[in-house]
């Protein structure tokens, strides 16, 4: 194992974060103004970035840092009911696609995670959103994939290594939270 290699990785990881503020502070205001409006924001990924949205609903719901109102967060992954019937009768490529139809309004924000940028559930349901006349933010990995052309708002990690990108997302979901603390708080 070599330590100092990993490091390495992570802190281009870190630098390219750092290139995405001007987009992550984008991303912080459109969670704003999709609140302020009294929409919901929705989050949906695969393996660890299904359980990065969760956290990042988490954040919202209760609090990340400040003592503040939830807001309305949702994370796609989290009900199973949900997930195993519509992977049964429509197929795993809709398990998110279906919720957003049914739950997602006009105003309303999709936050879509995938590291490679061609998870096929993840795009059905950017597509599903941007149809319901949502706004869609791609936290992405590696060179964006197709979901960096299909998303209104792509924040893409261009680094090639998932651990590093998944590191990443975790610090830009943090970021998000802290920006829009500042904004809401």
């Amino acid at each position: 194992m070599d330590i100092e290699a990993s490091l390495s990785g992570h802190r281009r990881a870190i630098d390219a974060v750092a290139e995405l503020a001007p987009h992550i502070r984008r991303a912080a205001e459109q969670l704003t103004r999709t609140f302020e409006a009294g929409g919901r924001v929705y989050a949906c990924g695969n393996g660890g970035s299904a359980a990065d949205a969760q956290h990042f609903a988490a954040e919202l719901t209760g609090r990340f840092a400040a003592d503040r109102p939830g807001f309305p967060a949702i994370a796609l992954t989290t009900d199973t009911s949900a997930l195993t019937s519509i992977g049964n009768d429509y197929g795993f490529e809709r398990v998110f696609a279906r919720q957003v139809e049914s739950l997602g309004r006009p105003g309303d924000t999709l936050l879509a995670l995938s590291t490679s940028g061609h998870s096929p559930n993840v795009a059905a349901a950017v597509a599903a959103a941007a149809a319901a006349g949502m706004t869609t933010i791609g936290l992405l990995g590696r060179d964006g994939g197709p979901l960096a052309s299909s998303v209104d708002l792509p924040l893409v990690v261009g680094v090639e290594a998932t651990a590093r990108i998944q590191e990443a997302h975790i610090l830009i979901l943090h970021l998000l939270c802290e920006a829009f603390e500042g904004e809401t708080a």
